[in-house]
């Protein structure tokens, strides 16, 4: 569904328990931060259960329903007594529903420390954590003070691992709640309450504007950011496009933007400074051998997608508008693929189209750099020539190159963004298209 997608909400079934389904037939309809899509089943048989109702959010990996290739299974109804469902990879343990027990294991002497489903601050433990927590000898106490990665905080196998392996300290004090300190880890405050006076008009995040911010907070807080700006004169460019615009237009039946051209300079910079063009895992660089470069386009929500244009560096410019165009215009229609948004390693956003001179765009994780377009303006500059200096009209726009600090340095990331403008500058006023 997208690398960064981690998880989507089941919006419809298209098929109800008791219902044949066929190999490939679409069998339920999710919805992520990216796009909306048809899951179709991947097998043929009867749908027996459904393991997610609508509405409800599914982890990417989990089990959401149940077919029986026989054929001949009856729907199986939801009680308190269902059994874990497990599927040849990994067990599902989040949908577990068992009775009400609590686990009682012994502490260092001889007394018995009772570790129950629900811990005092509210928290939820699964039978599997609590299973850990028994054989490990980890107390309530110490469960409740681990800040969970799960769903509303809930403690996962993998944290409670964490804390096992010493990766996590758990820490509490006479005055002060439980806190959880991660090696490596600035801990982040929450955010203040904000209380709205009786005129104020509250306004619920949609699901795309809430993923949207989870995914900026992260990316802010994983990547140290900096931002480099070049100014670049693009009059060729605009003068070379007001000449050729009309003609391919009557050609190709379509526009001719500033963007596609600013992408082929882009490109061609990745070229010559492939270190920008890379993700971070650990302690890896990853080189990314394709140049795909990711566009934020804004939808007509006021929420942003970025369809990505595979092996850019493999397209002509007039490709390269076929392409930009497409997508946009996909984009906007809501008819983006999963495939159109997967597999980005640099991102071009666009914020002269808002009439903003500059910007200091967040990254795209897990990409290491984005760079933001400012509006082309007219303005005054000085000319060199060799008759000597003179003051003339240009047109120029500013750059702005937000990178990742743990890999990407000032003097690669100035320069790589210098090169941009560079080509943009050194553009052939009379090149054919």
């Amino acid at each position: 569904m997208g690398e960064s997608v981690t998880e989507a909400t089941i919006t419809n079934w298209l098929k109800n328990p008791g219902d044949s389904v066929s190999l490939d037939e679409p069998l339920v309809e999710v919805a992520t931060d990216k796009v909306d899509n048809e899951l179709p089943s991947e097998a043929e048989g009867v749908l027996v259960k459904q393991l997610f109702k609508k509405d409800e959010v599914a982890q990417v990996g989990d089990v959401i329903a149940i077919i029986s290739t026989d054929g001949d299974a009856q729907p199986v109804e939801d009680d308190d007594d269902s059994q874990t469902i497990t599927s040849p990879e990994e067990p599902v343990t989040e949908k577990v529903l068992e009775p009400e027990i609590d686990i009682a294991i012994p502490s260092n002497g001889n007394e018995v420390i009772k570790i129950s489903k629900n811990g005092s601050n509210g928290k939820y433990f699964s039978p599997l954590v609590r299973s850990i927590a028994q054989k490990e000898g980890i107390s309530q106490e110490v469960l409740e003070s681990l800040n969970g990665s799960g769903l509303d905080g809930r403690v996962t196998k993998k944290d409670i691992l964490a804390y096992v392996n010493g990766e996590v300290k758990a820490k509490t004090t006479s005055t002060t709640a439980p806190v959880v300190e991660k090696s490596n880890t600035v801990q982040i405050k929450e955010a203040p309450p904000v209380v709205p006076n009786g005129e104020d008009e509250i306004i619920e995040m949609d699901r795309m504007r809430r993923l949207i911010a989870d995914h900026m907070v992260m990316s802010k807080q994983v990547s140290p950011h900096v931002t480099s700006y070049v100014e670049a004169d693009v009059t060729n460019i605009v003068e070379w496009r007001n000449k050729i615009k009309g003609a391919y237009k009557q050609r190709e039946g379509e526009n001719i933007t500033f963007t596609p051209i600013l992408i082929e300079a882009i490109v061609k910079a990745i070229k010559d400074f492939p270190m920008v063009n890379v993700s971070v895992s650990g302690n890896q660089i990853i080189k990314r051998k394709n140049i795909n470069i990711g566009m934020a386009t804004a939808l007509p929500s006021g929420n942003l997608i970025v369809p990505v244009i595979k092996n850019a560096d493999r397209l002509s410019l007039s490709g390269l508008t076929k392409s930009v165009n497409e997508l946009a215009n996909n984009a906007r229609e809501n008819k983006l693929k999963p495939e159109d948004i997967q597999g980005g390693t640099y991102t071009v956003t666009n914020v002269g189209s808002f009439g903003n001179v500059m910007g200091t765009p967040i990254i795209n994780q897990p990409q290491v750099a984005i760079l933001a377009l400012g509006a082309i303006r007219k303005v005054p500059a000085v000319i060199e020539t060799s008759q000597g200096d003179f003051i003339g009209i240009r047109h120029k726009m500013y750059l702005s190159h937000s990178y990742d600090h743990r890999v990407v340095d000032g003097a690669l990331g100035g320069r790589f963004v210098r090169k941009v403008a560079d080509y943009l500058e050194e553009f052939n006023i009379n090149r054919d298209i």
